[in-house]
């Protein structure tokens, strides 16, 4: 009778283990694509003089923003950081998504949320400004 009780657990693993095994190559690898871009933001004075240029925003400016990626049920996916230099990019696998900023303070973004499509092997560029709202 304990020879049984030992043999049915590790049959129930090993069929477990057979199964988990099946199911992780029946899928196969995933399609994927790349979202990427340039954010600008700004104004990050109240007031700029005539003749000034606008001031270059310093790396944790960008740093302290990202930007959201969501299924279009707006289950969130993602988040991909902002270099200091204003670039994003990120793999993300082929499929239609909402793409918007973490509204930080009463930051805004023009024209987002934004609905795009990632194809696989490819590149899609959106470039983002983010207002925040100085005047």
């Amino acid at each position: 009778m304990m020879k049984n009780n030992i043999k049915t657990p590790l049959r129930l693993a090993l069929i477990l283990t057979i199964l988990f095994a099946l199911a992780c190559c029946s899928f196969g690898p995933t399609e994927t694509g790349i979202l990427e871009g340039q954010v600008s933001i700004g104004p990050l004075q109240p007031v700029l003089r005539e003749g000034e240029p606008e001031p270059t925003p310093a790396p944790e400016v960008y740093a302290a923003r990202e930007i959201v990626v969501s299924k279009t049920n707006g289950k969130e996916v993602a988040r991909l950081g902002i270099s200091p230099t204003g670039w994003y990019r990120g793999d993300l696998p082929a499929g239609t998504y909402l793409i918007d900023i973490n509204h930080l303070g009463i930051d805004m973004a023009k024209g987002l949320p934004q609905e795009v499509t990632i194809r696989a092997d490819a590149i899609t560029r959106l470039d983002i400004e983010i207002d925040t709202g100085i005047r």
